[in-house]
């Protein structure tokens, strides 16, 4: 069976050598080797172990190990519907996540509340957290999952690297009530 193999990033070429700059190498490797941890609910987490399962098999994107600690997990994938109570929970685990770290709201429940426009459902976890992407559906399909999956590891290799030691992204942070401590 043949490898696939992984495009490299822009740079001049010759025989033997490769020269690119430092964030594109960076970007590779980080956009190939995503630490999710899965924080799935209701429908929308039996269509994520689908895209999990051999079929689908996140696996292929480099998302082979799912991290079930905040700690060592720097991709949130929220899914299904999240009740207000859990609100609490979901910031927690996103602040305990290391820098750099990516949130994918997966579902019409997690994007926006879905049918559920209640009192006891949070209206979208991009009131408590930012999102980088989401993904639309109720349930989203496993090919769905894939492509906003495809889309945080677009992302990821195009990010900067001082991009989080910004005071953008510190401010955006903060609008979220999240306080940044960043060495210097």
């Amino acid at each position: 069976m043949p490898y696939t193999r992984v495009a490299p990033p822009e740079g001049y070429s010759a025989p033997g050598i490769f020269a690119t700059s430092f964030d594109k190498v960076i970007g590779l490797a980080r956009a190939n080797s995503i630490w999710p941890l899965p924080f799935a609910t209701s429908c929308c987490g039996i269509e994520f172990m689908a895209t999990a399962a051999a079929h689908y098999d996140l696996g292929r994107f480099g998302a082979e190990r799912f991290s079930y600690s905040p700690r060592q997990a720097d991709l949130l994938m929220v899914m299904g519907t999240i009740a207000k109570k859990m609100a609490p929970i979901v910031e927690q685990v996103f602040e305990q996540m290391a820098e750099p770290r990516w949130v994918i709201a997966v579902g019409a429940c997690a994007s926006s509340g879905g049918i559920f426009d209640t009192y006891s459902v949070l209206q979208g976890i991009d009131r408590i957290v930012p999102v980088d992407v989401y993904v639309p559906g109720c349930p989203p399909r496993p090919e769905q999952i894939l492509d906003g999956f495809m889309k945080i590891q677009e992302l990821v290799k195009n990010e900067a690297l001082r991009k989080r030691y910004s005071p953008e992204y510190r401010a955006a942070l903060e609008r979220f009530g999240i306080k940044t401590v960043h060495p210097v």
